[in-house]
């Protein structure tokens, strides 16, 4: 894992160490050590303050050690050379907050929309029954009222021939 550390000589015992200031996280991420970690350091190679980039196993030994000058240049020629500051990187920061709580709302809007469509097509579809039920209760209706008018007009005509009859007795 590779480290951006610091060469220090330990003022009560002489020895040279390495303090460890960040650790990379991915290519172009690296974080901030929150407590102070140091690496005994055997061999000397640089200067007491010296910048390294150290890369070290799990067990935290040294399997890389080399000069931070180079990569620390080209970290200021890619990102503060074009303008690219710590105001402006949190005003990005900043923005893409926006944008994600924008989405979240239009997220719950989205969400709540169809909510209401669904109670909608619920609510339409419960008309679609009542409507089926009602034009079958118009139906049955219709049919029973179109059987009395044959059982009304069938005893109209029966009233008809028996007043026929009773007009003939009478008129004999």
């Amino acid at each position: 894992m590779l480290h951006l550390a610091q060469v220090q000589k330990n003022s009560s015992s002489g020895e040279h160490r390495l303090k460890l200031l960040a650790q990379q996280k991915s290519d172009h991420a690296w974080a901030s050590l929150p407590a102070a970690e140091y690496i005994p350091l055997t061999k000397i190679e640089f200067g007491d303050g010296a910048l390294v980039l150290v890369e070290l196993s799990s067990t935290h030994q040294i399997n890389l050690i080399y000069d931070a000058a180079p990569w620390v240049v080209e970290v200021i020629q890619n990102y503060l050379s074009s303008g690219l500051t710590p105001e402006l990187l949190q005003q990005e920061v900043d923005r893409a907050e926006q944008w994600r709580q924008t989405l979240t709302l239009q997220s719950q809007e989205l969400g709540r929309r169809a909510l209401e469509m669904e109670a909608r097509r619920d609510q339409i579809q419960d008309l679609e029954e009542n409507l089926k039920r009602e034009k079958k209760q118009l139906e049955e209706m219709s049919e029973s009222l179109d059987e009395q008018r044959k059982q009304l007009d069938l005893e109209r005509k029966q009233l008809d021939l028996m007043a026929a009859e009773l007009k003939a007795k009478i008129g004999q």
